[in-house]
């Protein structure tokens, strides 16, 4: 395997994992800044008020993108890595 094709499966494999990931950190960004706001303006310092929406909020982004994350995921292994591996 020569240096471009290595740094090209390196490149689309970053790239996947990129628009895997978006959703799950744009939610926990999203509802950290809500969570933050809202204790900023009650005045109300709780540990569990900051992680549990998180994760209730990453959870149910996770639970909804599953799809696109394994489709996305598998057509990266039959499109680029697979045929490398067969020695295409």
């Amino acid at each position: 395997m020569g240096e471009t094709v290595f740094y090209d499966t390196l490149r689309q494999g970053l790239w996947v994992a990129v628009l895997i990931s978006t959703p799950i950190l744009v939610v926990a960004l999203v509802s950290g800044l809500v969570v933050g706001l809202f204790q900023a303006l009650t005045s109300i310092q709780e540990m569990t008020l900051t992680f549990v929406p998180k994760l209730a909020a990453i959870a149910g982004v996770f639970w909804i993108t599953m799809g696109f994350m394994t489709e996305t995921l598998v057509a990266y292994w039959r499109g680029v890595l697979v045929p490398l591996i067969a020695g295409g």
